[in-house]
C-alpha cells in the first residue's frame, strides 16, 4: 500500500482556481465515496479549506492511484487534467506524512502556527471516517496528525499570538482608512467562526455600527446579539449597503452572494461615499467584477497575505522548536507502520515453530511409551522455552529492521530463510513509495505524464 497527498494551496493556486476545488460540508460525503469507488483508491480523506484543498488517498498501485486522483480533481472543478496539473503538488510515503503534519500543526498555513487548521483536520477525518472511506492506515495517520498538532500547539505556544483571516480582513480596512475605524459601519455577512471573529475585532477597534447578516436571519441575530451589532435580512441587501463603509463577508455559499447589479443598484445616488469590500471566503462571495464599479475597492483572501506577513520573528522561532516535533512524530508514525508489515511474517513464523513443536512433543512421548501428565508438562514447558527463545531475538530483530529503508528486504529474507506462506496484509512497506516509481514532492511541470 502507498501512501499519497495531493493538492493545491494558496502558494501554488489563486483564489479562482481554489474555489473551483472547494468541497462543502453538503457535497463532501458524496465527494469521499466517489473517489472511494473509483479503481486503485483503498481509503481517501479530503482536507478543503479556504487556503487549499488536499486529497490523502492509500493504493496498491501508485501509478493508477495518482491518476485517478487527478481525474477525480480535474472532474470536479471542471479543469482538463493538463491545466489543473499546474497549480497541484503530489506527495508520497515520508514527504505525504510530513506534510500532513505540518499542516495540523499550522506550519503549512498562510497563517504561520493558526490553530484553526487543526479543527478542519480533526473534521475532514471525522467526516473521510463516518463516510466509511477510510482504513487502518489512514485512522491511524489522522490520529496522529492530530495528536501531533496539539502537542506543537501545547508545547511551543506557536498559536498564541498568531494573526487569524479575519484579524487579517480587519487590519486591511484600518490601513485603508488610515488607521482608525471610529464611528465608521461595517457590514458582516455570515455568521460562522470566521465573521464571529471578524465582528469582535471591529468593535475592539472601534467601529460605531456593526450590521450582521446571513442566509439564516435567525444566526445573525443570534451573533448580532452576541457583539451588540444589529441584524439585518440578506434579501434586503440593496437597501442595507448604501449605510455601510465596509463590508466584510464569509459565507459557505457555493455562488456569488454579492452581484454586481446588485451593488450598482444599491450605489446609485451614492457613488461620491467610498465602499470597501473583504471577501474572505472560498468559494468568493463577491463577483471579482463589482471592483470595477466607480467608488468601490474590493479585496479578497489573497489580498490578505502581506498583512498576515508582518511580524512573524517569534512564530518563526517556535516554528523551528514545532519542526522537531514533527520529525518525532514522522519517525514514530513509521515506526508503528514498519512494525505493522512485519506482523504477518512474525505470525507465520510463530505458526510454523508451534506447528514444529507440537509435532516433535508427539513424536518424543510416543518414543517414551505412556509418560505421566507430569512429565509431558515438564517436557512441554522445555519445549515452549527453547522455542520461545529462539525466536525472541528473531522478532526483536525483525520489528526494528523493518522501519528501516531496506526493511521489506528484511522481511523477505526471513520469509525465505524459513520457508513461510505469508497472506499480504493490506500494508505494504513504509519506504515503498519512495521508490522512483513513486516519486516523492512534485508541482506543475515536474510531473512526468503517463
Amino acid at each position: 500500500m502507498y501512501i499519497g497527498t495531493m493538492g493545491l494551496n494558496h502558494r501554488t493556486a489563486p483564489v479562482e482556481i481554489r474555489e473551483k476545488l472547494a468541497f462543502s460540508r453538503h457535497v463532501l460525503p458524496s465527494a469521499l465515496s466517489d473517489l472511494r469507488s473509483q479503481q486503485g483508491i483503498e481509503g481517501n480523506v479530503i482536507l478543503s479549506t479556504c487556503n487549499r484543498t488536499e486529497v490523502y488517498f492509500t493504493t496498491p498501485d501508485w501509478g493508477k492511484g495518482v491518476e485517478t486522483v487527478k481525474r477525480f480533481l480535474g472532474r470536479r472543478c471542471g479543469l482538463q487534467v493538463p491545466a489543473l496539473q499546474d497549480y497541484l503538488y503530489l506527495y508520497s510515503s515520508h514527504e505525504a506524512v510530513r506534510h500532513l503534519f505540518r499542516v495540523a500543526a499550522g506550519l503549512d498555513s498562510m497563517i504561520l502556527g493558526e490553530a484553526q487548521v487543526l479543527g478542519q483536520v480533526a473534521e475532514a477525518y471525522e467526516a473521510a471516517r463516518s463516510t466509511g472511506v477510510t482504513n487502518v492506515v489512514l485512522n491511524t495517520l489522522f490520529q496522529q496528525a492530530i495528536a501531533a498538532g496539539k502537542r506543537v500547539q501545547t508545547e511551543t505556544r506557536i498559536g498564541h499570538n498568531t494573526v487569524s483571516v479575519s484579524y487579517a480582513a480587519v487590519e486591511l480596512a484600518r490601513q485603508v482608512f488610515g488607521g482608525d475605524l471610529t464611528g465608521r459601519t461595517v457590514l458582516v455577512i455570515g455568521a460562522g467562526k470566521m465573521s464571529t471573529l471578524a465582528a469582535r475585532y471591529l468593535r475592539d477597534n472601534g467601529v460605531t455600527t456593526v450590521l450582521v447578516s446571513n442566509r439564516s436571519y435567525e444566526r445573525a441575530a443570534g451573533l448580532a446579539e452576541i457583539i451588540g451589532g444589529r441584524a439585518v435580512r440578506l434579501d434586503d441587501l440593496e437597501e442595507i449597503l448604501p449605510q455601510a463603509d465596509i463590508v466584510i463577508s464569509c459565507t459557505a455559499a457555493s455562488h456569488y452572494i454579492i452581484r454586481t447589479e446588485q451593488v450598482e443598484r444599491a450605489r446609485k445616488g451614492h457613488e461620491h461615499n467610498p465602499l470597501m469590500l473583504i471577501d474572505i471566503a472560498v468559494p468568493r462571495d463577491i463577483d471579482p467584477a463589482v471592483g470595477e464599479l466607480p467608488g468601490v475597492r474590493l479585496f479578497d483572501i489573497d489580498d490578505l497575505e502581506q498583512v498576515i506577513t508582518n511580524s512573524l520573528e517569534e512564530r518563526k522561532k517556535a516554528a523551528q522548536r514545532a519542526e522537531v516535533i514533527i520529525a518525532e512524530e514522522v519517525d514514530s508514525f513509521f515506526r508503528w507502520l514498519g512494525s505493522r508489515f512485519a506482523i504477518p511474517t512474525i505470525v507465520a513464523l510463530k505458526a510454523k515453530a508451534e506447528a514444529i513443536k507440537e509435532a516433535e512433543l508427539r513424536r518424543a512421548f510416543n518414543r517414551l511409551g505412556s509418560p505421566s501428565p507430569h512429565e509431558q508438562k515438564i517436557i512441554g514447558s522445555l519445549a515452549n522455552s527453547i522455542v520461545n527463545r529462539l525466536l525472541h531475538e528473531v522478532v526483536v530483530n525483525l520489528k526494528s529492521a523493518a522501519v528501516t529503508p531496506q526493511g521489506h528486504l528484511y522481511v523477505e529474507v526471513v520469509q525465505n530463510l524459513f520457508a513461510l506462506q505469508v497472506e499480504e496484509d493490506d500494508t505494504a512497506s513504509p519506504e515503498r513509495a519512495t521508490s522512483q516509481e513513486a516519486g516523492g514532492g512534485r508541482r506543475g511541470s515536474e510531473w512526468a505524464e503517463s
